[in-house]
């Protein structure tokens, strides 16, 4: 069914680090009324797609999001308002070639994003289909439940503590289901609350839920990550609960040395740790094992440990399909981590991960360090069948917002297979 855009507006509101992110909404001639939250991430990769701030100090220490609102108001509302679009896909092209930029730095990409995002939950809205049954026709995939990763410990840019990995996962890959991967998820993370008060630490949450402990080495958290495990009555492994890393290297790189708990590490140092690691825990995926700008470093980390575990492009990838591409060609990473507002609209996002099926890399969907209660990510996670979706801890309403959207999608349709593609 056509798309015929009535009303298009955006506002500016907050996100859950209580920074300024926009609201936009859509409504369509046929009536369908929309809207989409826009995220925005701590830590980000130098080839994103350009988030817009007003930089005037006297609001938000600079962040705020007035001019991307006004883009939202003013340029692309004349733009698509009254027109009649064949998808919201067209939609997208139309988005691009206004902004007219490669990285969407004219309209901003966190203007660009709200609207592509509120397009295609309309254009879904019109044909009568749930969101995640509508990319799953618009991307032409097999839907699947995907694996929750929790991040359940955080340092780095996401905490203030003295650990250098930034996330620390739960992904309970042995679960039957997606119901039993929440409980399981939920369970483990109460008993390392549990721990760590225990150990004395404090249990505040850094911004994505999970605890920043007062540690520095990640082996001591990986330590009690499988403790925890343990205690909530879980095998800690694959066949179980697994856990996964994101170290956000780019986060302690310096002039082509890695910083972590105080040693000054290369590049194949740090690969040496990551096997060490890998031999002791139940680690399943890296992800930003070595810094966006180590090539090579990273085509030695997947000729040596690529046949090992998932090892996980973000900051080097940036959802960019074109740098996807050089990576596949390179032999850089196994997997990309997939995340909307890196590139911009939700076609490019659709385009990315089919390079990635097509070329065997697996995908991972990811929220922002800032968010909002919007569950998009949820349905992208199901209608592209990928099999792997992280959204935080088990904890704090706008992370929990997209795994309570997988388990609604879950009791509804019975019949969707959970679990990682095979």
């Amino acid at each position: 069914m056509p798309l015929r855009i009535a009303r298009l507006d955006a506002t500016e509101v907050l996100d859950s680090r209580a920074r300024p992110t926009l609201s936009v909404t859509l409504a369509t001639a046929n009536g369908a009324l929309v809207r989409a939250g826009v995220p925005s991430g701590a830590s980000t990769g130098s080839r994103e797609a350009v988030e817009l701030r007003d930089g005037d100090q006297r609001r938000f220490g600079g962040q705020g999001v007035r001019q991307a609102v006004d883009h939202v108001n003013e340029a692309i509302a004349q733009a698509l308002i009254g027109r009649t679009f064949a998808s919201a896909a067209e939609v997208d092209a139309a988005l691009i070639d206004l902004d007219g930029t490669a990285n969407k730095s004219a309209l901003g990409a966190n203007a660009i994003v709200g609207v592509s995002l509120a397009a295609a939950r309309a254009d879904a809205a019109e044909s009568g289909q749930e969101l995640w049954q509508y990319l799953a026709a618009r991307s032409r995939t097999v839907p699947r439940l995907p694996v929750p990763h929790f991040n359940v410990v955080n340092g780095g840019a996401h905490a203030v503590n003295a650990l250098d990995f930034q996330e620390f996962m739960l992904a309970p890959l042995g679960a039957p289901g997606i119901a039993e991967a929440v409980r399981a998820g939920a369970e483990v993370y109460a008993r390392l609350k549990a721990r760590l008060a225990e150990a004395g630490h404090a249990t505040a949450l850094g911004d994505e839920g999970g605890f920043a402990p007062a540690l520095q080495q990640p082996e001591d958290v990986l330590e009690l990550l499988v403790d925890a495990i343990t205690d909530a009555g879980y095998r800690p492994g694959r066949d179980g609960v697994a856990v996964a890393l994101d170290p956000a290297a780019s986060e302690f790189h310096d002039s082509g040395r890695y910083r972590v708990a105080g040693q000054e590490l290369s590049s194949g140092q740090l690969i040496d740790r990551y096997e060490e690691i890998i031999g002791r825990f139940p680690v399943w995926s890296i992800e930003d094992g070595l810094a966006e700008d180590d090539w090579d470093g990273w085509a030695r980390l997947t000729e040596r440990l690529g046949g090992r575990v998932q090892l996980m492009g973000d900051d080097i990838f940036v959802t960019n399909p074109g740098v996807i591409t050089e990576a596949i060609g390179r032999k850089v990473g196994n997997s990309a981590l997939i995340k909307v507002n890196q590139i911009g609209t939700v076609t490019e996002t659709l385009e990315a991960m089919r390079i990635c099926r097509e070329a065997g890399y697996t995908q991972m969907i990811s929220h922002r360090s800032g968010e909002s209660e919007d569950s998009f990510i949820a349905d992208l996670a199901v209608g592209t069948g990928c099999g792997q979706l992280k959204s935080g801890a088990p904890a704090r309403g706008e992370r929990v917002a997209k795994y309570n959207r997988l388990l609604e999608v879950a009791a509804v349709h019975t019949d969707l297979p959970y679990g990682l593609p095979h």
